[in-house]
C-alpha cells in the first residue's frame, strides 16, 4: 500500500512515490537534465525566451507545411502557454504561408453545468486559440474554421475519431504542478486504486472525456489565470487522453518554468528517462511513447537548493 497525499488526501499524485525517486530527481542539475536524452527522448535548452517561444511557434509551421487536401496533417496545441500562439500567425503572415490544409485540435476545455464553456467566457481555451492566434491569420493563408477541433461534450468520439482520419504530426502542451499534458490529471484514490495508481497500461487507454481535476490543477489555474480566486475556475474539465496522444507522431513539452517549479520539471524528465512509468505522475507515461522532447527555458529550470526569501 503506497503512502497518502501530503497535499490532497484521497487523490494519487507525485508525493505519494518512493522518495527515492523523489530525492534523484531534486539532485539534478541543468547539465544533468540535458544527459537524461535517450533513443526516443529528447532534452533541449533554449538560452532566451525569444528562441524558446519561436521554435515552438514553428512547429505548428513546420505541422502544417506536410498537410495536403489528399492526407491533411495537423498540430494539437496548449492553453498554457499562449505567447508561441501571435508568433505563428505573425510567421504565417510575414512569410505568406499557405496553411489551408492543415489542422488544428484544441487539447481541452473547461466544463461547466454539463457542458464546454462557451467561446465567450472569459476562461475559455477554445476563445484564447481563437483571439491570440487563428482570428490574426490573414483569410488567405488560414485554414477554415472546420478544420479547427475543440472539445466539446457532444463531439468526444468524432474528437477522437478525426486522429485516425488526419495525421496529428504533434501534440504539444506544457506541464502542470499535478505533472499532467492537457488534464490528464492523477485519478482519486479509490475503489480498486485505493492502495495503488492504475497501472500504465491502463491509464493509456482513456480517450478523450470529461475529468474531475486534481485540487493542484484548481489551485494552478487559480493563480496562473484567475489572479488566484480560486472559485472561480471550473473544476472538471474536457481534456485529450493518452488514447490520442499515442496516435500523435511526437509529444512536445515545453516548460519556460512558469507553470511548474524546479523540482516538477526535474522529476518528469527523470521518470520519462528512466521509464518509471507511473500514473500518479501522469506525464511520466510518456516513457513508453516513441517521440517525446521537453523544450527548457534554461534561465527558468532554477534550483532545488532551499532558500529563504
Amino acid at each position: 500500500m503506497r503512502g497518502q497525499s501530503l497535499v490532497a488526501p484521497g487523490w494519487w499524485d507525485y508525493t505519494t512515490l518512493d522518495r527515492e525517486i523523489l530525492d534523484s530527481a531534486a539532485k539534478l542539475t541543468a547539465e544533468d537534465l540535458l544527459q537524461l536524452s535517450r533513443p526516443g527522448f529528447t532534452v533541449k535548452f533554449y538560452d532566451t525566451l525569444e528562441l524558446f517561444y519561436t521554435a515552438e511557434a514553428l512547429e505548428y509551421l513546420d505541422s502544417w507545411k506536410q498537410s495536403t487536401e489528399s492526407e491533411p496533417v495537423g498540430i494539437c496545441g496548449p492553453v498554457g502557454p499562449t505567447e508561441q500562439l501571435p508568433l505563428v500567425a505573425q510567421i504565417v503572415n510575414d512569410l505568406e504561408i499557405d496553411v489551408r490544409s492543415g489542422h488544428f485540435w484544441g487539447m481541452d476545455e473547461w466544463y461547466i453545468d454539463g457542458r464546454e464553456v462557451p467561446v465567450d467566457h472569459p476562461l475559455s481555451f477554445a476563445r484564447a486559440d481563437l483571439e491570440l492566434c487563428f482570428n490574426k491569420i490573414d483569410k488567405k493563408f488560414r485554414m477554415p474554421d472546420e478544420n479547427l477541433h475543440f472539445p466539446s461534450a457532444d463531439n468526444m468520439k468524432a474528437y477522437t475519431d478525426l486522429y485516425d482520419s488526419v495525421r496529428c504530426a504533434v501534440m504539444q502542451g506544457g506541464q502542470g504542478e499535478v505533472k499532467h499534458w492537457a488534464f490528464n490529471d492523477p485519478p482519486k484514490r479509490e475503489g480498486e486504486y485505493s492502495d495503488n495508481p492504475p497501472p500504465p497500461e491502463i491509464y493509456r487507454e482513456l480517450k478523450t472525456r470529461i475529468v474531475e481535476l486534481h485540487p493542484m490543477t484548481v489551485i494552478q489555474n487559480a493563480r496562473t489565470s484567475g489572479g488566484g480566486v480560486v472559485t472561480n475556475v471550473p473544476s472538471k474539465a474536457i481534456t485529450v487522453g493518452p488514447v490520442e496522444t499515442w496516435k500523435s507522431g511526437k509529444v512536445s513539452i515545453w516548460q519556460a518554468g512558469t507553470h511548474d517549479n524546479p523540482f516538477g520539471m526535474r522529476l518528469t524528465a527523470f521518470m520519462i528517462s528512466k521509464k518509471l512509468a507511473d500514473s500518479s505522475v501522469p506525464m511520466s507515461l510518456l516513457a513508453d511513447h516513441p517521440d517525446v522532447q521537453f523544450s527548457f527555458y534554461r534561465s527558468g529550470i532554477g534550483t532545488c537548493e532551499t532558500e529563504m526569501h
